[in-house]
């Protein structure tokens, strides 16, 4: 998928960062499908950061 067509806009990084801050939404209940909108992801790569499949840092203690 080409994301440098007018209007669409970059996705999100997938960095430290971004995952805590998607960690972060999940604790404070945003749906996983806002959550991906949000930074131009699939609401699948959302799930995988809840699951720990995407993201894991083992020094971050789990918020689920």
């Amino acid at each position: 998928m080409r994301y440098d067509k007018p209007g669409r806009r970059k996705p999100a990084p997938y960095t430290a960062e971004v995952f805590r801050e998607v960690k972060r939404r999940l604790a404070l209940g945003d749906y996983q499908h806002e959550i991906a909108a949000d930074l131009g992801w699939n609401q699948g790569r959302i799930s995988e950061v809840k699951n720990g499949k995407l993201g894991a840092d083992p020094n971050q203690p789990g918020l689920f």
